[in-house]
């Protein structure tokens, strides 16, 4: 009995110390640091949180990207004897460890020399694949392996809101990051003929960007720069509007560049603005003549409602489906014409 009253004391003295000892550091903070020794208790609460840093979506993604140099012969006037040498400047990225590089079709359209640079300074000839001017895109193929690859999630959907990074070499400066959002987003098949079909993003994009990476913040590859957005008007100071090429979109068009060195593409040859939530179809507006749409007998003001038993939820998605329809397919157009239901078979031919 008098051992436990013993331990019962002893107990409650040592609460009642550690009690004590609490209340004097609290109103002591002097106290918390003695001899270099500290409280973590308490000093936890006077941490910096980390900066938000993007430093390891560069890191993965920024030896991918390259700098390009074509070297253009022109002869500015006829009287000229000598060609003057033009170098324009721009970006790529490495899409595969054999040396498959994206970059824009402005970038080395008409070039005589392309050169590309390594981000670790080596120089390297490069060989012009193909080209596709409607999404301005074109591939180059250099002699190297193992070569630093960007990473791509093809999972990967963006949206409007994501933080990107565009990495590229602006104005010779040597690589450079720039960061933002995407602002809008555009659909990513094969029958982007404009910009407004692109991604758009606030991440400042300067001459010899265009063809370099836009990335999320994992690093992972969303789109090839391409674009500022400029007026017809040069006293009219936009900024903040800049276009990429889809990822989904730029894969196809290398693919089909690397198989068959031009992007094939279905054409019908209707054109649309409108689309009616109440058929839910889109309503054609013109036929081309001698189209594969005229031949098949769609008629302006022909709502098309269904497309290979695919519902039509917009415009864009038609498009879609008959840009990557090979040529010489059938595909059958479900239409409402008068009040009545059709069906028009159309042998969808080669966009020229």
């Amino acid at each position: 009995m008098k051992l436990n009253s013993t331990l019962s004391y002893i107990l409650r003295a040592t609460g009642f110390g550690i009690l004590i000892a609490i209340i004097l550091l609290v109103l002591f903070p002097d106290l918390r640091s003695s001899n270099g020794v500290s409280i973590d208790l308490f000093k936890g609460q006077n941490k910096k949180p980390k900066p938000v840093s993007y430093s390891l979506a560069v890191a993965r993604a920024a030896p991918a990207v390259v700098n390009i140099y074509s070297e253009t012969l022109e002869t500015v006037n006829q009287y000229q004897s000598m060609p003057v040498q033009r170098v324009k400047l721009g970006s790529g990225v490495i899409m595969d460890s054999n040396g498959y590089i994206l970059t824009n079709y402005h970038v080395i359209r008409n070039a005589n020399l392309i050169t590309v640079v390594m981000s670790d300074s080596t120089r390297l000839s490069a060989e012009l694949i193909g080209t596709d001017v409607h999404t301005d895109l074109a591939v180059l193929k250099v002699q190297a392996s193992n070569l630093p690859v960007i990473p791509v999630d093809d999972n990967l959907t963006p949206l409007v809101g994501d933080v990107v990074l565009a990495i590229g070499n602006p104005l010779n400066l040597g690589q450079t990051i720039t960061q933002g959002i995407i602002s809008a987003t555009g659909r990513t098949g094969l029958s982007s003929t404009s910009y407004r079909e692109f991604l758009q993003m606030d991440a400042a994009i300067n001459d010899g960007n265009s063809g370099g990476a836009l990335v999320n913040s994992n690093g992972d590859l969303v789109g090839i720069t391409t674009a500022q957005f400029k007026r017809s008007n040069p006293q009219v100071n936009v900024q903040g509007i800049f276009f990429a090429v889809p990822y989904q979109l730029a894969k196809k068009v290398m693919r089909s560049l690397i198989s068959n060195g031009r992007v094939i593409r279905g054409w019908l040859g209707v054109s649309s603005n409108t689309y009616s939530r109440m058929f839910n179809g889109f309503i054609i507006d013109s036929v081309t003549a001698n189209s594969p749409a005229d031949s098949a007998g769609l008629q302006k003001n022909d709502v098309v409602t269904k497309i290979a038993d695919l519902n039509i939820s917009s415009i864009n998605q038609a498009l879609d489906i008959v840009a990557e329809t090979a040529p010489g397919e059938t595909l059958d157009f479900t239409v409402l014409r008068d009040n009545k239901v059709i069906i028009v078979s159309v042998v969808i031919r080669e966009f020229r």
